[in-house]
């Protein structure tokens, strides 16, 4: 058996506490009050209930407090994860934003329209013409020939070319090269 959780409330908790502690007090008087007869089954059985109240208040109080540490514990590392993650994507962002400059630099280098751009761009990121025409809002026949205008211009064959073209490079290091 488990010990319980901390799902009662800090006021529910004490209220519990206090019955406790109040009916083992409770036991005590009695048991105080029958002085003249110390060895009776009667006087067992006050003993036994007032220690197993006071145990259950102190098994209660363990777990809720092992239940709170555990939970400042877990609040902690998510606290931590949140850290690393924002800084993660803090500088992920700072690099997308350089690629996207060198992907906008490479546009200007080949005289891009903003049209044929705007078709790159969407199959860079893996749309085909009928998705990208849909995402633009322009027939899948233009969407094409802005896509063969930017493969002409770039003097690349089709999408996978042009993919390879920015992202050939974006491979994670082997183990041996991160580690030299």
């Amino acid at each position: 058996m488990s010990a319980p959780t901390d799902d009662l409330d800090p006021q529910l908790r004490s209220s519990l506490t206090v019955l406790f502690v109040a009916i083992a007090a409770w036991g005590v008087v009695d048991l105080l009050m029958d002085a003249n007869a110390w060895l009776s089954l009667h006087v067992f059985m006050e003993v036994s209930f007032i220690v197993l109240l006071l145990g259950s208040v102190g098994y209660l109080w363990s777990g809720w407090m092992r239940d709170r540490r555990g939970r400042r514990a877990a609040e902690a590392h998510v606290a931590v994860s949140r850290a690393e993650r924002d800084q993660w994507k803090a500088r992920a962002d700072r690099l997308l934003a350089g690629l996207g400059a060198e992907i906008d630099h490479q546009f200007d280098r080949w005289e891009l329209t903003p049209a044929e751009r705007e078709v790159a761009l969407l199959v860079l990121k893996g749309l085909g013409h009928k998705e990208a025409a849909e995402v633009l809002g322009r027939s899948e026949r233009t969407v094409r020939q802005h896509a063969v205008s930017v493969y002409r211009k770039s003097g690349l064959s089709g999408r996978a070319e042009l993919a390879a073209f920015f992202l050939e490079d974006l491979l994670l290091p082997s183990r041996s090269e991160g580690a030299a």
